[in-house]
Formats: structure tokens, C-alpha cells, sequence
């Protein structure tokens, strides 16, 4: 029940059992907000169903202020980057805490309902779908692999100007061979993205491939390559042990993978975004 002046907001679908909802009860949500189970039905007074995955689908959730997080007020804190660092922090470990324990399905930043009345409605409505997913997901994590160009690989060696070439074919000489130093890195890149894509083959189930990154988020390197791979508990150690050793073959550029991750990309299916990785010749 949500406490006077108060919204319901809801980080994760996951299943309610015993042990997780002890996890819960020791960590916090959005401003020291107390977790919850939010099941489809009303009546948490029992022992947590184990019957069918159905009976124990639930949301995890908390309340918040009716004040901050109703749709003005929300959007004057989405350009509150202070704000927004912490709501986004705060979901991102209560997801976390919740994966390293049980399947999970994390739900957009600030999702919010009414009241739980509403939120419940909204689960009842994607049952068979949540249900469906979680179960894909069982015993998979997300990692994400990333590949840069350094800013040194793109800047060309020192040319020696011609003897008593004029300025203008000196600068010619200049961009020419700062031309042909980016054409080889790009090509190095498109090489090292095809290893990847490779090695993805025999351990990924599905791939995700995100915009590359920009501005304050790469500082002076060039993100090329931001994709995002749904690998199987028991071969994430192999899947990462071969990406760090496909990396030593590319000098000129910065390959990382990060992870485990709840599966955020993965979360729901998107038509024509999600995909099996393409199988080796």
C-alpha cells in the first residue's frame, strides 16, 4: 500500500521468493525508500508461490514522492543531472542486487504508477510476456564490448617535405598521409569488429548493436563499435578471455567489455534491434 502523497515506482520484473525478498528487505530504493514485492495479486501475507512461474511474477518496487516524480516535475529533473545521477544510480543497483540473485527484467528509469492498484494492472497485462522472457534469461548476463580509436593511431607520422617543395604541397603531402593513417585504423576497426563478431558467434545467444557513443561519454577517443551480447552463465569467462586476446592483435585501437550486466539490452524483445549473432563461415 502506497503511503499518502507518494507514486509507485517500479524498477525490475522478476519471481518472488523467499530468499530475494530477504535480499530486499536489506537494501533501499530511491531515497531510503523501503523495497517491496509487487505481485499480481493483492495478498503478500503468505509464503512467496513457487507453483508456477505465473503465480510468482512480481514487480520490485518502492514509493516515492508524488511531488518529484509526477510527469511536470519529472520533466524539469530530467535536466537536473545531479538528479538524474542518483535516481539513475539507485535503480541501477537495486537491478543489479536483484540479478545477482534471480532472473531479472529491468524496467526503464523512472517508471512510475499511480498507485500499486495501477502498477499490478500493468503486470497482469504483459504476464505471459514477462514470464516468457525471464524464463530466455535465466541463467544469462549481458556484457557489452566496445571498440575505440586511441587518438594517437589517427594522427599521421611526421612527413618529410620534398626538397624545396612550395607550403601548399607540403600541406598537400600532410593530409595525404593523414589520410591513409585513418583509412588503415578504420580498416584495422572493421577487422577487429568481425573477430568479435566471431567469437560472439560461439557463445552469444543474442546481440544488440547501440548508437557509438559520442562526446563527454568517449572523451578524446572515437567509439567505432558499441555492442551489447546476452552470454550464457557458464561460457562468460571463455567469451571474455577470447575477446582480451583477439585485442592484443589490433595495436591502434582500445577494445573493452564490460559486464556482467542485468540484461538491460535484453530485457524485452524489439523488432529488428535484438538478434542472434550471425554464425561464423
Amino acid at each position: 500500500m502506497n503511503t499518502p502523497g507518494s507514486l509507485t515506482y517500479v524498477y525490475a520484473v522478476t519471481h518472488r521468493t523467499g530468499p530475494l525478498g530477504d535480499a530486499l528487505a536489506s537494501l533501499h530504493g530511491i531515497g531510503r525508500a523501503p523495497l517491496r514485492f509487487l505481485p499480481l495479486t493483492a495478498d503478500t501475507t503468505g509464503p512467496a508461490p513457487s507453483t508456477t512461474p505465473l503465480a510468482s511474477l512480481a514487480f520490485v518496487a518502492s514509493d516515492v514522492p508524488e511531488r518529484d516524480f509526477n510527469e511536470t516535475a519529472l520533466k524539469n529533473h530530467f535536466e537536473d543531472l545531479h538528479w538524474l545521477e542518483h535516481v539513475a544510480r539507485t535503480h541501477h543497483d537495486v537491478v543489479q542486487a536483484i540479478a545477482a540473485r534471480a532472473p531479472v527484467l529491468p524496467l526503464r528509469m523512472a517508471t512510475v504508477y499511480q498507485d500499486d492498484h495501477r502498477a499490478r494492472q500493468a503486470l497482469a497485462a504483459q504476464q505471459a510476456v514477462f514470464t516468457q522472457r525471464l524464463d530466455q534469461l535465466r541463467a544469462h548476463t549481458e556484457f557489452g564490448v566496445k571498440i575505440y580509436l586511441t587518438p594517437d593511431a589517427t594522427q599521421p607520422p611526421p612527413v618529410t617535405p620534398t626538397p624545396l617543395a612550395s607550403p601548399g604541397k607540403a600541406y598537400l603531402q600532410a593530409r595525404k598521409a593523414q589520410r591513409h593513417s585513418r583509412d588503415a585504423v578504420y580498416q584495422q576497426a572493421e577487422q577487429a569488429a568481425e573477430t568479435i563478431e566471431a567469437i560472439a558467434s560461439r557463445h552469444a545467444t543474442q546481440r544488440v548493436r547501440h548508437a557509438p557513443q559520442r562526446g563527454e561519454l568517449t572523451g578524446p577517443q572515437e567509439n567505432v563499435l558499441n555492442d551489447a551480447y546476452l552470454i550464457p552463465d557458464d561460457q562468460a569467462g571463455q567469451f571474455q578471455a577470447a575477446i582480451a586476446d583477439a585485442a592484443g592483435s589490433f595495436p591502434d585501437l582500445r577494445i573493452e567489455v564490460t559486464g556482467p550486466w542485468a540484461p538491460y539490452s535484453f530485457a524485452m524483445p524489439a523488432s529488428g534491434q535484438a538478434d542472434a549473432p550471425e554464425p561464423s563461415p
